[in-house]
């Protein structure tokens, strides 16, 4: 890390301990917070809801309305 400059944020002591609990043994505030930087970028939220959208205007057409009962 000598080449990586470090800074200190403030956060609730209530997120630290939420923080904590994503950690793996040994790893440290930065790692767990990398971690899950990563993983929802993968995770891609943007497509997730845009395949889900196309799913239920597909299904849209199986359920009657209200207004038609």
């Amino acid at each position: 890390m000598a080449n990586n400059m470090l800074t200190t944020i403030q956060i609730k002591k209530e997120t630290r301990e939420k923080l904590k609990r994503f950690g793996h043994k040994a790893e440290s505030y930065d790692d767990i917070i990398q971690r899950l930087m990563n993983y929802f970028e993968e995770l891609n939220i943007e497509e997730l809801i845009d395949e889900r959208w196309e799913r239920l205007q597909k299904e849209k057409s199986r359920y009657i309305s209200i207004d038609e009962i």
